[in-house]
């Protein structure tokens, strides 16, 4: 018997089948209490199933509804309501007139490289609100994303997405998710659980096939097709115009070399002339570490505290990219040697968080200001004046920086927007900021600055967080490197922030 005109949970009433799945039917409805059109999806319950897949296959709907519901973002689906229609459980959601990114290139074949630009940035902006609201999509494809009829984009069907926190729902040995568009590291043998690398890898075999019209290790059975993305290259791309960086950036193999989301919304903004940075806060996990220059205050209020963070930028405006801290100065920098430990467990860091390990090629550097971090083996430590402690990497276009600082009213981001288009953008030449928003670190308040601007060599980008230890000491840690290699070094930021040790917070 045909579902349509039902009325399911006494409220909304089926009028139109608008799209079927291996897990459910969608259908637009009429909200009677509000007079409105929604999508209600209904669960589909094959007849072979056991009873413990039943389970799994309620309990997954049940958590695409609260996955999706836990983002706010306009690119991705919103969920109004959870109901049950005669045992099974139905999500009620914002109905959108559109079509599929698949059905248009089913349609119509490859897509130019600027609306797959403006398509892929909405996508990478969805995934990113989702990573910070600690889910994974862990299905993006085609299928998945919508192409509203007003030009909106929306990031769709959470139905096998994972919330950080909670147990996974698949068998020993399942992997879920349309094999096409799985990561390689899900693949290989002793796969691990997807991170929001893996996502980022399926927005970069969906954008490959939006500009070329084929998948990127199109095969003709699954099996072989999964062999290919775990060990084979993909065709060179041949449409793909400003667009190929960033593809080439996602459809790493392994996921820590990978582009992060950040520098994906980025490039992309660039191809499509959309570059204003997001402005949701981020989050301080697996790599979404946010990035800030700092200043500091010597005593009067405003003035002094102003000289602070662009010398940042000014960086590697040296001759060759050096970093600003090795230029010739009447108080050049003496070289010290790093201190080595050999800690290599885990330690317990502030509100009781864990302090990873150090990883290999890593040491962990000492500095006299109470705060200990993670620095890669081969890099020079350069003592400045003021106490502050840089690591500059063997090709000397790289540093890490960390130093106590104090901001006027503490209030890290208030000090960048006041002296940002005074100082910052003034100096340093193309100065545009790429973000600039309250995070927190390890459950305490934080702010997070990233910009790029010119060297006299090259183009540079600079991340900085700044944040309070539990004693009221104010950090910063930052990191300047060439753009064009911010995706490579962007993990030495990381490992210093994740694996930073404060004397304060040792039990």
């Amino acid at each position: 018997m045909s579902d349509l005109g039902r009325l399911v949970a006494g409220r909304y009433l089926l009028v139109e089948r608008v799209g079927s799945g291996g897990m459910g039917t969608v259908w637009r409805a009429e909200d009677k209490l509000l007079g409105r059109h929604v999508a209600v999806k209904k669960l589909h319950i094959p007849p072979h199933l056991h009873d413990d897949e039943v389970h799994r296959l309620y309990e997954r709907t049940r958590r695409e509804a609260r996955s999706a519901a836990r983002i706010t973002h306009p690119n991705v689906i919103v969920v109004h309501d959870v109901v049950d229609d005669e045992g099974l459980p139905c999500i009620v959601m914002e109905y959108i007139p559109s079509v599929t990114l698949s059905d248009v290139l089913k349609r119509q074949g490859a897509l130019a490289p600027e609306e797959a630009a403006r398509i892929g940035r909405a996508t990478a902006a969805a995934l990113r609100a989702a990573h910070e609201a600690g889910v994974l999509h862990r299905d993006v494809k085609p299928a998945n994303v919508l192409l509203g009829d007003g030009g909106r984009i929306v990031l769709t069907d959470f139905g096998i997405a994972m919330e950080s926190g909670t147990s996974s729902l698949t068998k020993s040995g399942e992997l879920i998710g349309s094999i096409r568009y799985l990561a390689p590291e899900r693949l290989r043998s002793g796969h691990r659980e997807p991170g929001p690398a893996s996502d980022l890898w399926s927005l970069g075999a969906t954008l490959y096939q939006a500009v070329e019209g084929r998948h990127p290790f199109h095969r003709d059975t699954p099996i072989e097709t999964a062999y290919a993305i775990a060990t084979d290259s993909y065709e060179p791309l041949r449409n793909a115009g400003d667009l190929a960086p960033v593809i080439e950036g996602l459809l790493v193999k392994e996921p820590e070399q990978r582009m992060d989301v950040h520098e994906v919304e980025r490039l992309l903004g660039e191809v499509t002339g959309t570059r204003t940075a997001p402005v949701d806060p981020p989050t301080l996990s697996d790599r979404a570490v946010d990035r800030t220059p700092s200043g500091r205050k010597g005593g009067g209020r405003r003035r002094t505290v102003m000289r602070s963070v662009l010398a940042v930028a000014l960086a590697a405006g040296v001759a060759g990219g050096a970093l600003w801290w090795l230029r010739d100065r009447a108080d050049a920098p003496h070289t010290h040697r790093a201190d080595a430990s050999s800690a290599s467990s885990p330690s317990t860091g502030p509100s009781g968080s864990t302090v990873p390990p150090l990883p290999d090629g890593y040491h962990l550097a000492k500095a006299d200001t109470g705060i200990s971090v993670p620095v890669q083996d081969g890099w020079t430590r350069k003592t400045l004046a003021g106490g502050e402690v840089g690591y500059i990497d063997p090709s000397g276009k790289v540093g890490l920086r960390v130093n106590v600082v104090q901001f006027a009213g503490t209030d890290p981001l208030q000090h960048w927007r006041e002296t940002e288009e005074d100082q910052t953008r003034r100096k340093n030449p193309n100065y545009e900021r790429v973000r600039m928003a309250a995070t927190t670190f390890r459950g305490r308040p934080a702010g997070y600055w990233e910009f790029t601007f010119d060297g006299r060599a090259r183009k540079y980008r600079g991340a900085e967080l700044a944040f309070a230890g539990a004693d009221g000491t104010q950090y910063v840690i930052y990191l300047s490197a060439p753009d064009a290699q911010w995706h490579t070094y962007r993990p030495v930021f990381d490992t210093a922030v994740n694996g930073a040790r404060l004397s304060g917070d040792e039990r």
